[in-house]
């Protein structure tokens, strides 16, 4: 008898298993939020690219992503360690101040949190990774966005000409935000193959310039040119890097930009600098960072070391203020960054979030964040 009942409590079990495999399955391939995988065509263009190897893409410095048992424990552990990821209380941002008129000759930037930031100048408005939703994630249980405010309110963003993704993580890449936003984004300029999640949310393919590395395209007097990275992407358990990731160069006649988008440091950045730059303002990873992954996250001393590579005369540290994805401290990013950049002569630049400053009269070197609880 108690045979019989283990007996069945096992097939229980298995079943329960079963059945919850198959609900996550079908969840992922029917859920909106997950994207779609580049085919057909599309696909085979995308292999043509120097970039993609036996049926992914690579990082031109080898990277090592590890997911065995162990790195995960360790995973596990760092995070139980952890203390202060998060503010206690809300963050004070700036979104219902006025803002500074656009001059003819300057840049209007407005830093949403994170690696989410407007551009505005040439007459154009320009947002870099508007990841503006809640959670950095595809479910509502993890990836909880800092309090703020006043919050960030979608609808108040405009029209805009032109949006650029670096990637197709959740923290940069948001359905939520693009089902919001997509209809007043007047093109969309991404890495190869990331269009296939914005054709499935229903961007027309018309509005889609997809890039791979070194390659630029134009809207007016800016050019936009895709540089490399040193990351990976993958939206759900079966596309890991399916689609490019990148940095990216933003030039105009007046104005040389870079943004980093995500990445570990390597050799690129010097090459960038020398193909691309000198560059006068550059917007770089600062955050979500550790030792068990440091080949796709700069530690913050590595972030100003990226900048001297680049030869940017100054530097804002983004991919910080709004997340918990790493097991530090949620100031840590700011005050290592802030040492580094002293001891090595680097101009920085530390707007408060939501607050809209003109570049290059004003760069805001403020420490906001030792005033929130």
């Amino acid at each position: 008898m108690i045979k019989s009942f283990f007996l069945k409590s096992l097939l229980g079990l298995l079943a329960l298993i079963f059945i919850v495999a198959i609900g996550v399955f079908i969840f992922i391939k029917t859920a909106p939020q997950f994207g779609a995988a580049p085919s057909g065509q599309h696909l085979a263009e995308i292999k043509k690219s120097p970039n993609y190897l036996k049926d992914k893409f690579v990082n031109i410095q080898e990277t090592i992503l590890e997911y065995s048992f162990s790195n995960s424990v360790k995973v596990m552990k760092a995070y139980n360690k952890a203390k202060n990821t998060a503010p206690k209380s809300a963050i004070n941002t700036k979104f219902d101040q006025q803002k500074p008129a656009v001059s003819d000759s300057s840049i209007r930037v407005t830093w949403y949190g994170h690696s989410a930031i407007l551009l505005e100048f040439t007459g154009k408005r320009i947002f870099l990774d508007p990841m503006l939703g809640d959670y950095a994630a595809p479910v509502p249980f993890f990836g909880q966005r800092f309090q703020n405010e006043p919050a960030i309110e979608i609808e108040s963003v405009g029209k805009l000409d032109a949006v650029i993704f670096s990637h197709d993580h959740y923290d940069h890449l948001d359905y939520p935000t693009v089902k919001a936003i997509h209809e007043q984004v007047g093109h969309f300029f991404v890495p190869l193959g990331l269009g296939a999640h914005l054709k499935s949310w229903g961007v027309p393919a018309n509005k889609i310039t997809e890039l791979d590395w070194w390659q630029s395209a134009t809207l007016g007097d800016l050019t936009f040119t895709a540089a490399p990275a040193r990351h990976f992407s993958g939206r759900s358990i079966n596309d890991s890097n399916k689609t490019l990731w990148a940095s990216w160069v933003i030039n105009s006649p007046e104005h040389n930009l870079y943004f980093s988008g995500d990445g570990g440091y390597g050799s690129h950045f010097k090459e960038i600098g020398k193909r691309l730059g000198p560059f006068e303002f550059a917007m770089m990873e600062c955050g979500q960072y550790n030792e068990l992954w440091n080949q796709i996250h700069m530690m913050p001393e590595e972030t100003v070391q990226a900048s001297l590579d680049l030869n940017a005369k100054s530097m804002m540290p983004i991919h910080w203020g709004a997340f918990t994805l790493a097991p530090h401290a949620w100031t840590d990013p700011a005050e290592r960054v802030k040492a580094a950049a002293d001891q090595n002569g680097l101009q920085l630049v530390t707007p408060e979030i939501g607050q809209s400053f003109m570049f290059p009269e004003v760069t805001p070197m403020t420490t906001w964040w030792r005033e929130v609880d």
